[in-house]
């Protein structure tokens, strides 16, 4: 990631990233590692996550914190944003990546599976941000960042629970930003379009499918985990320090 811009302040930022070891999250991961940041990332899953960690430390020489933790588990969240903080230093970043676009049908959904589903897309999103503002609060200010999607406003039918979701991150993203603001704490949002990564890949692209969002997209080519990184660097560091209760669509310019 050598040819994204350096934002000095994030230089020792104490940054902590859901969903850190995989897809979308896994270049984040880097993208702030690369900026010299120190870096904690939770994920339930374990192997892709050291490996991931013992990556980054091959390639910058120094590695992530990897946190594991169910985000689903309240308790478990707010212990790993304590570890996060004690190693190093109260969180000043926070990105709410950790998403689960699992697709359902509309007659399959029972309480289990939409209280599952809300857990991971947004209710985690809620309680890590409870957990981080008052370290950001007595640091004097920070910036939250939670990741939505295009996919609620694109009137996408097979997956209602996720899409109801990340529509609700918008709502608290900017509910946040009211309350936390007056503390010099900036909350916005990134909602990105269809993104390569290795899951949507091995599950859902096909070529039919690519080429028919390439011809809706402006941009003519498929977008990368990669791509995130230089939003959610921008929205974290202080070239942003005027940006608060926004949703940032990066989506090849499809809408």
């Amino acid at each position: 990631m050598t040819d994204l811009p350096t934002y000095p302040d994030l230089k020792g930022a104490s940054v902590l990233i859901t969903g850190g070891g995989s897809g979308i999250g896994a270049a984040l991961t880097e993208g702030f590692v690369a900026q010299g940041a120190q870096v904690a990332f939770i994920d339930i899953a374990e192997e892709p996550s050291r490996r991931l960690a013992a990556e980054l430390h091959d390639r910058y020489g120094h590695a992530p914190l990897y946190l594991k933790a169910d985000l689903t588990d309240v308790d478990a969240v707010r212990a790993a944003v304590d570890e996060a903080a004690r190693d190093h230093g109260l969180i000043s970043v926070l990105v709410n990546n950790a998403a689960w676009d699992d697709r359902h049908e509309l007659t399959d959904v029972d309480a289990g599976y939409w209280d599952k589903n809300q857990a991971i897309n947004l209710r985690h999103a809620f309680f890590t941000a409870q957990a981080v503002a008052e370290g950001m609060k007595a640091s004097g200010g920070g910036s939250i960042i939670n990741f939505t999607s295009t996919s609620f406003m694109l009137n996408i039918g097979e997956m209602p629970s996720y899409t109801a979701a990340k529509a609700g991150i918008i709502g608290l993203t900017k509910g946040l930003a009211g309350k936390l603001g007056p503390f010099g704490i900036r909350v916005n949002a990134i909602a990105p379009g269809w993104v390569m990564t290795d899951r949507q890949k091995q599950l859902w692209v096909t070529e039919d499918a690519l080429n028919e969002m390439l011809e809706r997209q402006t941009l003519k080519h498929a977008l990368q985990p990669a791509e995130m990184a230089g939003p959610c660097l921008f929205l974290a560091s202080n070239a942003a320090s005027a940006i608060s209760a926004q949703v940032l669509i990066a989506d090849g310019g499809l809408l």
